[in-house]
């Protein structure tokens, strides 16, 4: 008899328990595995070293939580079928198997104009095909076609299980404790009314907790302009390559697949295979690689990238001055012998942003108890308002630390 239970120790939660054989397998199967070599937040580690969990382990984590919400909704008298309990826990599972190599930081750069949520459409498609349509529940919730949207929320929304996870996970392995959420009181607390995810009116604060915690982990974490800086990095290098192979000029990636996705137009859909052999492993090889290319430009910025020697980041609210801009590639180019043209790719400006909340995304209704209902922004005395729906966005400008 195959084995039908596997229990998982996880750093943040303790034991995971998987106790469904097609859950097993989708587990085993090489286009789960590959998250494993994906790292959950790219370049992070560069300035919290222990951020190097995988997005593997960030899906098992969204999946244990699911097991969570589902038992307390049922729990609730929320009627939930095996079907569809199994097709959620699928859902969430396979919620980032789209994610290509470095995730986020690469994202449109090696396949354009293709989001990482279609790659996994793609590919829980193919699985659903190659398990005879086991996974048709599964693809159903995630793209929205179910009609329990509740279940699709949990997915995907505001207060979603995937959300729950990165956030306390992150904050676990950066050590940065502005992260931590109680996303076990916040489970305790979810319901389902008119077919709607809903939070208890007793949840309030830990969901507002939850909002400002994810907007403070954006600044201090994820929108870190060290990390910002690797990042921008990576994908100048990219860039660069693909230019100078555009031009016929010999850059040869460290694998067949990189090779690849650097060079083909073809639509994603025929290369599902060719991009599931990609992980963060051919990106960094590559750039070893290419740290002794002979292109002058590619090279500095493979060395820099694997010595740390990053760009230097300023933040601030207001766009940057043309004239600091400009004086800073009269610095680079002086320092490096290179063209105004290829300046730009060691001084350059860019936006980040982040939201708080928004009501018009995707909302959090609280349910209280007298069977009323209100957004969170509109609850009395509510820390979640109108001016934390807005976008905060940061200017930044990075460039070569010509000292270096």
């Amino acid at each position: 008899m195959p084995t039908t239970r596997k229990i998982i120790n996880d750093p943040v939660y303790g034991f995971i328990t998987i106790d469904h054989p097609l859950v097993l397998q989708i587990i085993s199967h090489p286009i789960y595995q590959r998250l494993r070599n994906i790292h959950q937040m790219a370049f992070a580690h560069l300035v919290y070293p222990g951020a190097v969990h995988s997005r593997l382990l960030h899906s098992l984590g969204a999946y244990h939580l699911m097991n969570m919400a589902l038992f307390e909704l049922k729990g609730k008298g929320v009627v939930i079928s095996d079907e569809e309990e199994l097709g959620a826990k699928l859902a969430i599972l396979l919620h980032d198997v789209g994610h290509g190599p470095f995730s986020h930081a690469l994202e449109n750069e090696l396949i354009k104009d293709v989001q990482h949520e279609t790659i996994s459409i793609l590919l829980i498609r193919k699985l659903n095909k190659e398990f005879n349509g086991q996974l048709q529940t599964a693809l159903d919730i995630f793209t929205n076609n179910y009609p329990k949207k509740f279940l699709y929320q949990l997915v995907s929304g505001q207060l979603d299980v995937d959300r729950m996870d990165y956030l306390n996970r992150d904050s676990f392995f950066t050590g940065v404790a502005e992260g931590v959420i109680g996303y076990d009181r916040i489970i305790k607390m979810l319901t389902v009314k008119d077919g709607e995810l809903m939070v208890e009116e007793k949840a309030i604060y830990s969901i507002e907790k939850f909002l400002v915690s994810r907007r403070l982990m954006y600044w201090q974490v994820y929108l870190h302009k060290t990390v910002l800086s690797a990042e921008m990095m990576l994908v100048k290098i990219i860039r660069r390559a693909k230019e100078l192979l555009a031009q016929g000029i010999n850059t040869v990636a460290a694998t067949d697949e990189l090779n690849f996705f650097l060079q083909t137009h073809a639509p994603i859909e025929e290369h599902l295979d060719a991009f599931c052999r990609l992980d963060d492993h051919d990106i960094m090889t590559t750039i070893k690689n290419w740290s002794r290319h002979t292109d002058k430009i590619l090279g500095a910025l493979c060395r820099s990238l694997m010595n740390r020697n990053l760009f230097k980041v300023k933040l601030q609210v207001e766009p940057f001055d043309e004239e600091l801009v400009n004086r800073k590639k009269e610095e680079v180019m002086a320092a490096l012998g290179i063209n105004e043209k290829d300046a730009d790719y060691f001084v350059f400006t860019g936006v980040a942003s982040n939201t708080t909340y928004d009501p018009g995304d995707e909302r959090i209704t609280i349910l209280f108890k007298d069977g009323t209902t209100k957004d969170i922004s509109k609850v009395d005395n509510a820390l979640i308002q109108q001016n934390l729906s807005a976008t905060i966005k940061k200017h930044y400008i990075c460039y070569w630390k010509t000292s270096q």
